[in-house]
């Protein structure tokens, strides 16, 4: 999976989104070992002392864990990839509804369109205001 880190918000926050997004999707599964700070910083293109950052914040959420001399790990804890899971997902959601709304669109008007780009409709097509 790529990395993408752009210069408008902190390199280790984005750091931390992708990592968790990976945990949640599925790409690092319960228990995984993840690579070497190191590993993970060269893959990056990133300073080691970022990535020692990120993956610090990501057990202070519960996401990973260490164990001194194996390595770091995912949790194998699913509630908390769960929860971690909705709670970007409600972040998202009211992301969209907010862009949704300043398009002029009501809740009635977004569910439809919602339905119809679901049943792979062209949403472009009757488009009522």
């Amino acid at each position: 999976m790529k990395w993408y880190i752009d210069s408008d918000r902190p390199i280790y926050k984005q750091l931390v989104e992708q990592i968790e997004l990976r945990i949640i999707s599925g790409f690092y599964a319960p228990g995984d070992k993840l690579e070497s700070v190191r590993e993970l910083a060269m893959d990056a293109g990133v300073n080691p002392n970022t990535m020692q950052k990120s993956l610090a914040e990501l057990e202070r959420m519960g996401l990973v864990f260490a164990q001194r001399t194996s390595g770091r790990f995912i949790t194998e804890d699913l509630k908390v990839i769960e929860e971690a899971k909705k709670t970007i997902a409600v972040q998202e959601i009211g992301a969209f509804l907010e862009k949704m709304k300043k398009l002029g669109l009501d809740k009635l008007e977004i569910l439809a369109l919602m339905e119809k780009v679901a049943e792979g409709e062209n949403q472009n097509d009757d488009i009522k205001r």
